[in-house]
């Protein structure tokens, strides 16, 4: 049978304690036990189903890593609390002194950060690679690599990473390969096309409120034994524990995701046409001049669409910044970091979400002063939003001396 995550979703079920249709929030930071013989064995971590401090796991954690397993199709999930609460731990496990990471070049600047300038503290090195160029990657992999790291859809490029010809690669060579599937929620699966780990920072399209952080780390149940491990586990001692009552928030908003995911993806289908129409240079999945357009393709969940996701590069910071201005005077979404809200938001991420990288690397990758990513929204009448969003940049002069194109 086809792997259909929502369903995974939507055929577990959970009874609050006293039979409502939510489970029952745990709101206790310990537990007690009627025994200090099995106080021992939990925490040795031989007694299955016995809550010992909630940095460790709590009901409501639990139900929410249930969910997010079945989702992606991994033997179990870990939360934590925030997105980067679940990338550190993974990389400090699997990584030690003298260790090294080959990493996609465009990835999210805190995790850029991370692996340029946290991990070498630790012996820990990093080789930035274009994650789409098969050979290069293989090329940087060394004696001492433990890792392959990208992100499905890549921020804020959105270069997609080839994750079965990666998986492959990364058996070769005996790796284990880490996912960030943040930007692609149910529309890829990494773990089915051969990833090892699979994370997301759930703040974004997951949660897609905007009113709470959170991660989580999907794996193999020894996996994520070993992160959860009192005496050695990066999650349980690095300590970033998920609040049971942001888990129920999460969990209960999970549910809409199938539906939030569809209409982001129309949405963004729609706007990222239009703007290729206008000359705008646009880059998204979806469109047919996207160069990973048929890897992509290869690796949806066809249901959920392409994501929602865009970018457009309006030729200066200056042009980038007054057009954000004007679009949120006019209500047409939030200048503001993040993604996966129900309205749109916009951001010039090479002095934002992306800053950490340096300047000449930006240059590099073709991240430029121009580019402006958008997360769209929910928006019921897009082709009105499309009409708006034309009117600014046609007051700006962006359109000026632009030919409309044909789509290809």
């Amino acid at each position: 049978m086809k792997f259909k995550p929502a369903n995974n979703i939507q055929d577990l079920q959970y009874f609050g304690e006293f039979g409502g249709v939510n489970p029952s929030i745990s709101d206790s930071s310990t537990y007690t036990f009627l025994s200090a013989k099995t106080m021992f064995d939990t925490f040795e971590g031989n007694a299955d189903g016995c809550y010992l401090y909630s940095r460790h796991t709590s009901p409501s954690n639990l139900y929410l890593g249930e969910a997010l397993a079945a989702m992606e199709g991994t033997e179990t999930a870990n939360v934590s609390a925030s997105g980067m609460g679940a990338i550190t731990p993974v990389i400090m496990q699997l990584c030690g002194a003298g260790d090294h990471v080959v990493s996609s070049r465009t990835i999210y600047g805190g995790t850029y950060a991370f692996l340029k300038n946290f991990t070498p503290r630790f012996d820990i090195q990093t080789s930035f690679v274009d994650i789409t160029k098969l050979d290069v990657v293989e090329a940087a992999i060394t004696k001492n690599t433990k890792i392959l790291y990208c992100e499905s859809v890549s921020n804020p490029l959105l270069e997609v990473a080839d994750i079965a010809a990666l998986a492959k690669l990364a058996k070769k060579y005996n790796l284990k390969l880490v996912v960030d599937n943040t930007f692609s929620p149910l529309s890829i699966s990494p773990a089915k096309l051969g990833a090892d780990v699979v994370i997301h920072s759930l703040t974004k399209f997951i949660n897609g409120s905007s009113d709470t952080v959170g991660g989580v780390v999907c794996g193999t149940q020894e996996f994520i034994n070993e992160l959860k491990d009192v005496n050695s586990g990066a999650s349980m001692l690095l300590g970033s524990t998920m609040d049971s009552l942001r888990s129920a928030s999460v969990l209960k908003n999970l549910r809409t995701l199938h539906i939030r995911m569809e209409q982001h993806s129309k949405n963004a289908t729609y706007l990222a046409e239009q703007f290729q129409l206008l000359g705008l240079k646009t880059v998204y999945p979806g469109l047919v001049s996207h160069p990973s357009h048929e890897i992509f393709k290869s690796m949806m969940n066809e249901k959920y669409g392409f994501g929602g996701m865009l970018t457009i590069d309006v030729g200066s910071l200056d042009k980038a910044n007054a057009l954000m201005e004007m679009m949120q005077n006019k209500n047409l979404g939030y200048l503001a970091v993040s993604l996966g809200f129900y309205k749109t938001l916009f951001s010039a991420p090479g002095t934002s979400t992306s800053s950490e990288i340096p300047e000449d690397e930006q240059v590099e990758m073709g991240l430029t002063d121009g580019l402006i990513r958008f997360s769209i929204g929910l928006d019921a009448d897009i082709e009105r939003t499309f009409e708006m969003m034309k009117a600014c940049m046609e007051e700006l002069d962006i359109l000026e001396k632009r030919e409309v194109v044909e789509l290809v």
